[in-house]
């Protein structure tokens, strides 16, 4: 299911910082996904193998993760902050009460 922003939420303060971590989570876990993607390739013994190309494939993987996320990702920075702005919105709509204030005596 893809999440269409709100135009509204581009104009709220913080969005933009907002939307740049949301981005960066995002390549985190686009990292991940492309690291475990790089794991099963076989690289031939001649030219390939080592510690030299297990370390390029942890950058490129990085580089490759940055680069989507970037160019807009598969949609969880979008789910994240649409979801950030509507619960923020909905707790300053809530009364505000302590656990204390949830308890008669």
């Amino acid at each position: 299911m893809a999440v269409t922003l709100n135009p509204a939420y581009q104009s709220l303060p913080g969005y933009a910082d907002l939307r740049e971590k949301a981005s960066e989570l995002e390549g985190v876990f686009l990292n991940t996904l492309v690291s475990e993607m790089f794991k099963g390739l076989e690289t031939d013994s001649m030219f390939g193998g080592g510690y030299a190309e297990e370390t390029w494939r942890g950058m490129m993987s990085e580089q490759y993760a940055a680069e989507m996320a970037q160019a807009g990702g598969i949609g969880i920075a979008d789910q994240m902050v649409a979801a950030l702005i509507e619960t923020q919105a909905a707790q300053q709509s809530a009364p505000h009460l302590s656990s204390m204030g949830a308890y008669t005596q």
